[in-house]
């Protein structure tokens, strides 16, 4: 089966639907599948539940989602950078669903690995576990949390084989090999696409078992904060 699509358009047709979960990789503005990100915005799907470790920037990443009015809610570890998504929850217009990025990122594993759920620490006695179950091991008190299962996941990868193999780069490894697994369907956007060979097996990060869907993508890569030093001179 070709997994090969022309476009991040074209990839989603078929795909998309109101009140759907999308589960989106990256971390920060690094290695976001920005293509496809814009490709659900023009399909003007709308309700949707997104499960990512941040919502992107005012303007960038899934922050254009945001603007768009096509969130319904959001279940994040991180969302400090994003002057619009503050708006929109203390408007009480955005339902939004904290979770440590420890646990969201065993959340996300534990739904592609057909885990229903698991027992932690993290969060007992916060917040975080108003409305949760809980349960004593060994004298100590852990919290219920539950997998977690996309509709659809939208992945980054730095190269890729046309079955799908991924190898991701730096701290785009963090969240897009979790998101690719907890999908029912994935696409991947690749930089680098291998068309002639496959990925040395030992170097693949995310098997292609995992993605139905590959685009590739040349798109500039957005800088989420830029610090930098003037120049010494002699």
């Amino acid at each position: 089966m070709l997994k090969l699509w022309p476009s991040a358009r074209e990839a989603l047709e078929g795909l998309l639907v109101d009140g759907m979960t999308l589960a989106v990789g990256g971390f920060g503005l690094s290695g976001i599948p920005a293509d496809l990100i814009d490709a659900v915005r023009d399909t003007g799907v709308k309700d949707l539940v997104v499960v990512s470790n941040n919502m992107g920037v005012d303007g960038k990443g899934l922050g254009i989602l945001l603007e768009s009015g096509q969130v319904r809610r959001v279940i994040s570890s991180y969302v400090g950078e994003n002057k619009g998504f503050a708006a929109a929850y203390l408007a009480g217009t955005l339902e939004v669903e904290f979770a440590p990025q420890g646990t969201l990122a065993e959340r996300l594993r534990a739904g592609g690995a057909g885990i229903p759920g698991f027992y932690t620490k993290t969060g007992v006695g916060t917040p975080i576990a108003e409305g949760k179950p809980t349960r004593e091991f060994d004298g100590e008190e852990y919290l219920l949390e539950l997998g977690i299962v996309a509709d659809v996941a939208l992945v980054h990868a730095r190269r890729g084989d046309l079955e799908g193999n991924l190898i991701y780069r730096h701290t785009a490894r963090n969240f897009n090999p979790l998101a690719a697994t907890a999908g029912r369907v994935t696409i991947a956007e690749v930089e680098e696409l291998i068309e002639d060979s496959y990925l040395d097996p030992d170097t693949v990060v995310t098997p292609g078992v995992f993605v139905q869907r590959l685009v590739t993508t040349t798109r500039d890569k957005d800088i989420e904060q830029r610090t930098t030093r003037p120049r010494r001179t002699n």
